[in-house]
This record gives structure tokens, C-alpha cells and sequence, in this order.
């Protein structure tokens, strides 16, 4: 796997590494920021995603990149601005009302004025995969049993076996807290960044994440309100009109999005070889939950 310095050789300095998974080596130059994608990244999903994030449409919703630089390792290297991130020291200070705007316009974006033809939004792909690796990793683990069970009840379009039942729109794919910088860095407004999952799908999706935390006990009621009040005031379209109950479509989705982070906590907790933290436990006992629930409640969903 190319290193962090293979991946900024385009600016030619020293750089500050950000982040290196093997799906991603981020590091930091000046005001700048280099990423090496993974190197299974489709190459011309990719070329949608970057043009995408520089379309005048997205400006002040996704940050546009400097560049698209040429390969390093077989590794496609995007460049972007250098912004602020979210401070996890202040959870207080949590930008979710924000986070609920940039979705909303995201979400509303007229699709045939944008560069083609859009890859299909990841975030079920990203679920199928965490359950996979479960799976490889950890199937004797306590809580495998509760993470399949949970998994098995989903309809094909979570698990990626089908297109969403509903019209696609423009989807960030992969939301949450460390998805959003300020830029100028410091000064700016708050934009989304990383467009790796960025494609067509159930908008229901991005809202997914924050709706599992606060169905799990792990987001304060005020806060999941705040977020979706945020989110319909925008006119954002994945979580019905003010009054209306938002679980019918966001259901499905946050059920997805526990059993992955569910099943990335069995996974990571057994390759570090320690018990589940409290996060990570609130997280499989949430689907527990799920898998116990009556066989009659799936007919009540979308398949």
C-alpha cells in the first residue's frame, strides 16, 4: 500500500497524516489536503463523484476539490481545501442543525443538471460489507448471532441486493459528524466532505446514522429534534412533513446503520481482542432488540 508521503508526492511537501486505513491515506500540506482512495475505487464512479463535488450546484454543500491528481500505487489521489473539523472535545458544540441543512440541499439537487451518469449512493454497500466482515472475523462472537438476526430481517434493498423503493435522490452516502469541516478553516461556513459513497439512493439513508443513535439511547432526545426539525425546516424530503411520524422511512435505514456499526464493533473489538465498550454494546443490544421483534412488524416495511 502506498505511504502517506507517496500520496501528497503532488505538492512535493512534507506532509501531516491525517488518516491511513486501507481504504484511505489522507494527510495534510499548508492549506490543502491530499487523498489516496481505495485502490478497488471504480474509476469512473470516481470521475462523477469529484465532478459532482466541483458542480456550481453544490457550492456551500460540498467542499470542491483543488484537483483530481494523477494515480499514485494504482490509487486514484484527489486534492481539496484544508477545513476545520468537528471538535469531538464539544459535543455541545456539535454542528447538527447545520448538518441537517447541507443535507436537505443536498437531497433537493435537481439530478439532470449534474455531471453523469451517477453512481449508485454506497451507504448499503458500506452495511453488506461491515456484516462480511463480521462474519470473517468474529462468527463465534456473542453477539453475532444478534447481529445477523437483526441483518436477516432487513428488505434486499438494505442489504444491496435490490434498488431502494423510493425515487433516488442525491445522497452523501456516508453521514456523520466527522463528514463536516468549516472553510475557510475556522471562519467558513460548515460543508460536506468525502464524496467515496456520494451517488443515487433512499435519502432516508444519510438521516440513518443520528436516527440509530437516538433510537439506542446514545443521542439526547433534544438533539435528534433539533436535527430533524433542522432537516424539514430546510425542506429536506426523506423524513415526511413537520408533525408527521418519521419512522416510516427512516425505519429500515437506521435498522441498517445499527446492525454496521454493530457489526464493525465485534469485528474491531475482537482483532483488538477486548470486550465491547459501552458505545459499541448499546449498538449490538440494539439489535438484539431488533431481531426479537415480532415476524408480523415486516410487513410493515418496504421491501
Amino acid at each position: 500500500m502506498p505511504g502517506p508521503r507517496d500520496a501528497c508526492r503532488a505538492c512535493g511537501r512534507d506532509p501531516d497524516v491525517l488518516a491511513e486505513r486501507s481504504d484511505a491515506v489522507v494527510v495534510r500540506h499548508g492549506r490543502a489536503v491530499a487523498k489516496a482512495h481505495a485502490p478497488w475505487t471504480e474509476p469512473d464512479a470516481h470521475r462523477v463523484r469529484v465532478a459532482v463535488a466541483a458542480h456550481p450546484l453544490l457550492a456551500g454543500i460540498l467542499l470542491p476539490p483543488v484537483r483530481d491528481t494523477a494515480p499514485v500505487g494504482g490509487r486514484p489521489v484527489t486534492t481539496w481545501p484544508y477545513g476545520s473539523p468537528v471538535d469531538p472535545s464539544d459535543p455541545d458544540a456539535a454542528p447538527w442543525e447545520e448538518a441537517a441543512a447541507l443535507l436537505a440541499r443536498l437531497h433537493t439537487v435537481p439530478l439532470g443538471a449534474l455531471p453523469g451518469p451517477l453512481p449508485v449512493m454506497r451507504g448499503p454497500a458500506k452495511a453488506a460489507a461491515a456484516v462480511v466482515r463480521m462474519h470473517s472475523a468474529a462468527p463465534a462472537h456473542p453477539a453475532a448471532c444478534a447481529v445477523l438476526g437483526a441483518w436477516s430481517r432487513l428488505p434486499a434493498w438494505a442489504r444491496d441486493e435490490a434498488p431502494a423503493p423510493v425515487p433516488a435522490r442525491l445522497c452523501h452516502g456516508d453521514l456523520h459528524l466527522g463528514q463536516l469541516v468549516r472553510h475557510p478553516a475556522g471562519a467558513g461556513p460548515w460543508q460536506l466532505i468525502d464524496v467515496d459513497d456520494l451517488g443515487l439512493g433512499d435519502p432516508a439513508w444519510d438521516l440513518a446514522r443520528p436516527a440509530a443513535w437516538f433510537a439506542a439511547g446514545l443521542l439526547a432526545p433534544d438533539v435528534w429534534a433539533r436535527f430533524l426539525g433542522a432537516y424539514r425546516a430546510a425542506g429536506g424530503p426523506a423524513a415526511g412533513p413537520e408533525g408527521s411520524d418519521p419512522w416510516p422511512p427512516l425505519d429500515v435505514p437506521a435498522r441498517a446503520l445499527t446492525v454496521q456499526a454493530a457489526a464493525l464493533a465485534v469485528a474491531k473489538s475482537t482483532a483488538e481482542r477486548r470486550d465491547l465498550d459501552d458505545v459499541e454494546r448499546a449498538m449490538t443490544d440494539a439489535c438484539a432488540r431488533i431481531a426479537s421483534l415480532p415476524p408480523e412488524l415486516d410487513d410493515m416495511i418496504p421491501s
